[in-house]
C-alpha cells in the first residue's frame, strides 16, 4: 500500500494531537499545526522539501511563540497561597488571642484550626485574613482596614 504524502501528513498530526492528549504536552499541538500546514502544502501540490520546511517553519515557530508567551506571564502563586486552588484564601477570620510565638487556636468554618501569622510586625487580635493554608494550618495577616 503507497500512502500518499498528504496522507502520511494528516497522521504525524493525529498522532502528535493523540500524544498531547495522553501527556498534557501542548508544544505537541503546535508541532501538530506544523504538519497540517505540511499536509495542505502536499494538497496543493508541493514538494517534499517545501512541505518539510513549512512543517518545521510552521511548527517550530509556534512553539517558539507559545515558549516566549508563557515566559512573560507571570507566575502563579504556589498552591498553598492560590485562590483558584483554594477557596480560603482571602477569607475573614477573627482571632481572639495571640500566643507568643505567633500562632493561635481559631474558629474557621465551624471547626478549629491552628494559625500562625505571617505578616508584617507583631499579630494583634482581631480580623484577619487568610493569605495561604498549609496543611491544617490557617496563615494570617491583618484584614485591611
Amino acid at each position: 500500500m503507497d500512502l500518499g504524502a498528504s496522507t502520511v501528513w494528516w497522521l504525524t498530526a493525529g498522532l502528535l494531537v493523540a500524544a498531547e492528549l495522553a501527556t498534557g504536552t501542548f508544544y505537541l499541538l503546535m508541532l501538530a499545526l506544523g504538519a497540517v500546514v505540511a499536509a495542505l502544502a502536499a494538497h496543493a501540490g508541493l514538494g517534499s522539501n517545501a512541505q518539510q520546511v513549512l512543517a518545521a517553519v510552521v511548527g517550530g515557530g509556534s512553539v517558539a511563540l507559545w515558549h516566549l508567551y508563557q515566559r512573560r506571564k507571570p507566575a502563579a502563586p504556589p498552591a498553598s497561597a492560590n485562590r483558584d486552588i483554594n477557596l480560603d484564601i482571602g477569607s475573614s477570620v477573627k482571632v481572639e488571642q495571640w500566643h507568643p510565638d505567633g500562632t493561635a487556636r481559631v474558629n474557621y468554618r465551624g471547626a478549629g484550626w491552628d494559625a500562625r501569622y505571617v505578616g508584617a510586625g507583631s499579630p494583634l487580635p482581631g480580623e484577619h485574613v487568610v493569605r495561604a493554608v498549609e496543611g491544617n494550618r490557617l496563615m494570617l495577616d491583618r484584614a485591611n482596614p
